[in-house]
């Protein structure tokens, strides 16, 4: 049946060329033959001995860094931090922010919920551009609630 097809549908069942036979250049890893004889783990005992030092190194490490944290956080008072600003029980984080959304949009947005206090884009010092997330700072507790139990859930 197939000697009826066109020419140019013919050359598509044409068999191809056969593979070229090449010598084996080299042996094969399973051939070759190890010059050096089985031994037990004497050579390997050496890296054992790093390793034991590299834990106890590292168990060093984590455990001057736990006294530095621990110095730290009785020394922190984040009622004194220049840093934070506003009351944390009355501020909403706002995550996935899209980069062109200015602070206007925002406000008019969540002040549907309540009055707003002061609104924080978060900015890369670097770059000054916007980072993505913002805080959002109401007046009454209440109403940062509000907005959070009123929202639709996006997923």
């Amino acid at each position: 049946m197939t000697q009826f097809l066109p020419p140019n549908l013919l050359a598509l069942f044409a068999p191809r060329d056969p593979i070229p036979f090449l010598t084996q250049l080299e042996k094969l890893p399973h051939e070759k033959h190890h010059n050096q004889p089985y031994c037990g783990i004497a050579p390997f005992i050496r890296h054992f001995e790093v390793r034991q030092t590299f834990l106890a190194l590292r168990r060093e490490k984590i455990e001057r860094r736990q006294t530095v944290v621990e110095t730290e956080l009785k020394l922190w008072d984040p009622h004194n931090d220049p840093n934070a600003q506003g009351d944390a029980f009355k501020t909403l984080f706002v995550a996935r922010v899209n980069y062109d959304t200015t602070e206007s949009k925002l406000r008019r947005e969540f002040e549907v919920y309540g009055p707003i206090k002061r609104i924080y884009i978060v900015y890369n010092k670097r770059s000054g551009k916007p980072r993505g997330y913002a805080f959002i700072e109401y007046e009454h507790e209440r109403d940062m609630h509000c907005e959070y139990h009123e929202r639709p859930n996006p997923s």
